[in-house]
């Protein structure tokens, strides 16, 4: 018989949805913590301003990080206070899918940076000069228009597919939107934002099943990878 192939995690999400930053550090943190390295994270296009048909609203972006840092992320979105938000993420998604034709880590790693730089450091990532610093990081060129149509395909393979919303986990025959997070919305006190650790932990646990041998033990990054931050 031959070797199961390692599980993939698909993630059909956009650059400036503050509660994909959450459930990807999530996941990040959860394979981690069970040796997992083998399991990758291809985060797809969900282009949220083609979704809705206008760009998404800064001020409405920035208040769900702000409930996200304040109720369940504390770790996260140090850099929300620059006032500096990407007029759009066409371009961003069209960078991740470049690197993903490099190979599902460099990907990986592109789609982690962008969301840092626009979170984490205050960056715009529709700026041009923000997205050749974090292309040259990871070793991938700048996207072309290939990579520009892999953003649509990716759109209408979402739609094909169900997509709910950003974001949306698809592994296998396992799927959750928003695995990561319980939302609860009031229309006096806003929005009560909790970890659902149990249904992210019952999604991951279906997804991953068990590891192949010779992966590395619970806790440890992947070589040369640094922790992810917390969430």
């Amino acid at each position: 018989m031959g070797e199961t192939a390692s599980p993939v995690i698909e993630v059909f999400a956009d650059v400036w949805c503050p509660f994909t930053h959450v459930g990807l550090h999530a996941v990040d943190e959860h394979r981690r913590r069970t040796g997992r390295a083998d399991v990758a994270i291809v985060v797809r296009a969900w282009p949220l301003e083609l979704v809705n048909g206008a760009p998404l609203d800064p001020a409405a972006a920035l208040a769900h990080a702000v409930e996200l840092r304040d109720q369940v992320a504390p770790g996260l979105f140090a850099g929300i206070g620059s006032g500096r938000f990407p007029s759009s993420t066409l371009e961003p998604l069209a960078l991740a899918a470049r690197a993903y034709r490099t190979g599902p880590r460099a990907g990986e790693r592109v789609s982690f940076a962008l969301r840092d730089a626009l979170f984490e450091e205050g960056l715009d990532v529709s700026d041009p000069a923000v997205l050749e610093q974090i292309a040259e990081g990871a070793g991938v060129a700048m996207p072309d228009d290939a990579d520009r149509a892999a953003v649509l395909d990716d759109w209408a393979e979402g739609r094909r597919r169900g997509v709910q919303g950003s974001p949306h986990f698809f592994c296998g025959d396992v799927e959750a939107f928003c695995p990561s997070l319980r939302i609860t919305k009031d229309p006096v006190h806003g929005a009560s934002i909790e970890m659902d650790r149990s249904r992210l932990t019952e999604f991951l646990d279906r997804c991953f099943g068990p590891a192949p041998p010779g992966e590395a033990p619970p806790g440890e990054a992947p070589p040369g990878e640094a922790p992810p931050g917390e969430a």
